[in-house]
């Protein structure tokens, strides 16, 4: 069996041991840091290992709405074609011909008209499209819009400072 030298045995006589400049070989130093380290603001030889090229990698951008509110919206041909499975999971009911959905109570707070309606539909949900009220009712259905509260912020004058 033959055995293979040490690497350290082989390179003997080579001065740098085959790694070049011999400043190369001491550490992180000369490849600006190790990792992501020395990718700053003024890191340019770093800057496309780090951002792979996308130039909004760095910095803030834009601004985050403190007033997000959500819309999760789904269309009449979705609840049609999905009748079937919401009423063996129980979160809609029948009483007739009639199907009572609450979208709220799905996930859902906004109707739209997409597809035709060919069953009776009792829909009760926070937003609806005006489209999607005249297919339900077409079909003998209604669509129940919740009243949602409006919040005010603003203090009401007293009625003694109205007076003067």
């Amino acid at each position: 069996m033959h055995n293979k030298r040490k690497k350290v045995t082989r390179k003997r006589g080579s001065e740098t041991h085959g790694h070049g400049a011999s400043k190369k070989w001491r550490g992180a130093g000369h490849k600006g840091g190790r990792g992501n380290a020395g990718s700053g603001k003024r890191g340019d030889s770093k800057i496309m290992k780090v951002t792979k090229g996308n130039k909004n990698y760095l910095g803030k951008h834009g601004f985050t709405s403190k007033n997000i509110d959500t819309i999760k919206t789904i269309n009449l041909f979705t609840i049609q074609k999905q009748m079937d499975s919401l009423l063996s999971k129980k979160l809609i009911k029948q009483e007739g011909d009639t199907y009572i959905i609450d979208l709220g109570s799905i996930g859902f707070n906004k109707l739209l008209s997409k597809g035709n309606v060919t069953k009776k539909l009792n829909i009760t949900v926070d937003f609806a499209t005006g489209n999607a009220i005249e297919k339900v009712a077409k079909a003998g259905g209604i669509v129940m819009i919740k009243v949602q509260e409006k919040t005010e912020s603003a203090v009401e004058p007293d009625a003694a400072k109205i007076e003067e």
